[in-house]
């Protein structure tokens, strides 16, 4: 009898969720949503560096039998990566260094001051973060005309300084989210002490905002990075354009190949190149920051 409860304790468990049904229940859902993600990339990456004659033979599923490259440097040739690398770098660091400040700037204001009409200013944030970016390009575009600074990175870089551009109003409250949860007698302290309202938030409040911080840089850095839809708009006749562009580019190059020759067998393998050189940069900056932005999600309160 005891041997039965000690068995019926190691396979359900004394708690739910501490048996080895639960265990194995839950390592399937983490393998099955793993697969679910990874299938893509290691697809991507096995069909790239196939040569004709694993592309033509369907045996030849996942592993080549030949470590083929020449995808990958026509890759590089057609999107002209180190330039276009050097603007999307430029731009999407930028843009993310710009939103980080501004963002904490306007986040404390929310949390922490006394501001006339806060709620009627938080509540034209909220729209803001709802309504599309669709239905106001049209009179930026106009606007970035008027002005002369189309084709140009000037009008995704400075709506960022102004807390505003892609995904600004989500950042705004993330900060805000942040700085409300911290107590409110370190700001005390230091007004005793005799510190403004800039001090208070150069000096306490920002060295404390490190996770949020590091998870808007990332956030805005990445969405920038893989952004299609701005530099579709204001870099449409730009000599060198962005990644995201660029990928764009060359799939149309592509298409308009294939209906003057006929369809290629390489056509696939070099779309997945340059796929893949546009998402390895990110993947290689979050492998670096996996740990610290796990962490400053949780203490941002983004899961909640």
């Amino acid at each position: 009898m005891l041997r039965l409860s000690k068995l019926r304790y190691a396979i359900v468990g004394r708690e739910a969720d501490k048996g080895l049904v639960y265990k194995l229940f839950l390592y399937l859902i983490l393998i099955d949503a793993a697969y679910i993600y990874l299938k893509p990339v290691l697809h991507m990456v096995t069909t790239m560096v196939k040569n004709g004659a694993d592309l033509l033979d369907p045996s030849v599923n996942w592993i080549p039998r030949v470590l083929y490259l020449g995808n990958l440097q026509e890759a590089w040739r057609w999107l002209e990566y180190p330039k276009a690398f050097g603007i999307s770098l430029l731009l999407s660091c930028t843009v993310a260094l710009f939103q980080t400040f501004s963002c904490a700037v306007a986040g404390y204001a929310f949390a922490r001051l006394k501001v006339p009409f806060k709620p009627v200013l938080f509540f034209f944030l909220l729209i803001a973060f709802i309504v599309p970016l669709q239905l106001t390009i049209l009179p930026n575009l106009i606007f970035a005309r008027v002005v002369g600074v189309l084709d140009t990175v000037i009008p995704i870089i400075v709506p960022a300084l102004f807390g505003l551009g892609l995904k600004g109003a989500l950042f705004v409250i993330i900060y805000r989210q942040f700085f409300s949860t911290q107590p409110k007698e370190l700001e005390e302290a230091a007004r005793i002490d005799g510190a403004s309202v800039y001090r208070v938030f150069y000096r306490v409040m920002m060295p404390l905002a490190k996770p949020a911080i590091l998870v808007v840089f990332l956030f805005s850095f990445v969405w920038t990075w893989n952004d299609f839809y701005l530099p579709s708009m204001y870099l449409t006749n730009a000599e060198t354009p962005p990644l995201s562009l660029g990928i764009s580019r060359i799939a149309s190059m592509l298409r308009e190949q294939a209906e003057i020759s006929g369809p290629s067998i390489f056509t696939e393998p070099i779309s997945m190149a340059t796929t893949f050189l546009m998402i390895l940069p990110p993947i290689v900056l979050y492998a670096f920051a996996q740990r610290w932005f796990v962490e400053g999600v949780e203490r941002t309160g983004i899961v909640e």
